[in-house]
């Protein structure tokens, strides 16, 4: 088995876990905030990560390994989603956007330790995408959250 090809795989199924996480994550969050606008936020979100964990799956197979295929809540691998369902007995938007940042804070990390390994051209320019993009909703939700708490 070619270790190099592996280490890729464990490095891209790693973030299917963490974009499967998110996804989970953001549908919670969207189903018990009280404020529309977070809602579609929120939703918009799950399925932004759904598409990221697709993407991704498809990368592993075209190395010809077996892609993750589910979050890694039920294993607990992954913190930066779990304290959410504690917001929600707050019921505070508040609340939930900060568990919403803390998690993202895991996908940023991620995202940025996969760009600095040694990867094809092909799964680079995906994940820096992703990357982009989760950065940018990691950005967006700390400004609501810091907003929600003037």
């Amino acid at each position: 088995m070619n270790t190099t090809i592996t280490a890729k795989t464990t490095t891209i199924n790693g973030l299917i876990e963490i974009c499967k996480d998110g996804q989970e994550g953001f549908r919670d969050a969207s189903e018990n905030v009280k404020h529309s606008d977070l809602k579609t936020l929120f939703s918009g979100y799950s399925l932004q990560r759904s598409k990221f964990a697709g993407e991704l799956q498809q990368l592993v197979i075209g190395l010809g390994e077996e892609p993750e295929a589910t979050s890694s809540i039920v294993s607990a691998i992954h913190r930066g989603w779990i304290d959410l369902k504690a917001a929600f007995t707050k019921g505070s938007d508040h609340a939930i956007l900060v568990e919403c940042e803390r998690g993202e804070d895991y996908a940023v990390s991620a995202y940025r330790d996969a760009l600095a390994e040694d990867l094809p051209a092909n799964i680079r320019e995906t994940v820096a995408m992703q990357s982009a993009a989760v950065q940018s909703a990691h950005d967006d939700i700390r400004n609501r959250r810091d907003a929600a708490a003037e």
